[in-house]
């Protein structure tokens, strides 16, 4: 695992914000607007787990290239169902679906040039339609004011930066493993549709390893365990990885950026699938994220 470059101490590598994104807009929006539709014939498309960071994304072209180079190995999707750390709610809810709905700016301490920057994806009514369906029979809440959170458009504006796939968040009713597990199984059925469905969190987020760069040493251990366990598809141990996984009170002295992995495993038909799309560290941390068949 390879280590990126130094960030300032605002979050920035270099130069104007989100000048990085500007760049890939400039050079990757031909082929973005132009890649090939899913259809039936490329059969189910895979769950995936994204590392989404801060708005300081925006700024690393390695970060920018990665996330736009894994949308491009698939079809692009008829919709996105997307899962992020930043937004827990129960019972399960969803994100407005009409179009034009503003983005959550859900960060602070960023230049404010980061809460200028859009993500207009088109109206998702159809989309939210099919996804309470499957939640149902109890009813499932639509926002009408919220729009997308970091964790839900910050990646999407790397991987389809054409901003052209109808996209809905979905809230995460419960922290428990085994709850993102199911839930994840019961979207399972959109994948065949040619739903993206996708987890967003950090394969470990730690604000420990910021000041004290050896407890690296920590967040490598517990990615390298999370790499083992799904290569065996050990799915108990994914879902215990409070007493399993090494590392852990540093690497995840809370819940959220991890558990929507257990998500994307339940998604997944075959646990035990697991390829890392991006694998390297950006400031002490894992940013791997994965995709699962």
């Amino acid at each position: 695992m390879t280590t990126s470059r130094r960030f300032s101490a605002n979050g920035r590598a270099s130069g104007e914000p989100a000048a990085a994104y500007t760049d890939l807009l400039a050079r990757v929006m031909p082929q973005a607007r132009e890649q090939p539709l899913w259809s039936e014939a490329h059969g189910p498309l895979p769950s995936l787990f994204v590392s989404h960071g801060a708005p300081f994304t925006l700024d690393d072209p390695q970060w920018l290239g990665d996330l736009f180079a894994w949308a491009q190995s698939m079809p692009k999707p008829r919709g996105i169902v997307v899962v992020s750390a930043h937004w827990e709610q129960a019972p399960a809810a969803v994100t407005a679906a009409v179009a034009g709905t503003p983005l959550y700016y859900d960060f602070s301490g960023f230049d404010p040039h980061y809460k200028t920057l859009p993500y207009a994806t088109p109206d998702a009514t159809g989309l939210a339609r099919r996804l309470t369906g499957l939640l149902g029979p109890a009813p499932v809440h639509e926002f009408a004011d919220r729009g997308l959170d970091h964790g839900a458009f910050i990646p999407l504006m790397a991987m389809y930066p054409a901003a052209d796939v109808p996209v809905v968040q979905l809230s995460m009713p419960s922290l428990d493993p085994r709850a993102l597990l199911e839930l994840g199984a019961r979207l399972r059925s959109l994948r065949e549709e040619g739903i993206l469905v996708l987890g967003s969190g950090f394969m470990t987020h730690s604000f420990a390893v910021f000041r004290r760069p050896e407890l690296a040493t920590e967040t490598t251990a517990f990615d390298e365990w999370a790499v083992d366990a799904l290569a065996r598809g050990d799915v108990d141990a994914l879902a215990d990885y409070r007493t399993k996984a090494p590392g852990v009170a540093v690497a995840h002295p809370t819940a959220e950026h991890f558990v929507p992995l257990l998500l994307t495993v339940g998604a997944a038909a075959d646990p035990a699938s697991a390829v890392s799309a991006i694998d390297r560290l950006v400031m002490g941390n894992s940013i791997r994220s994965v995709q699962l068949t």
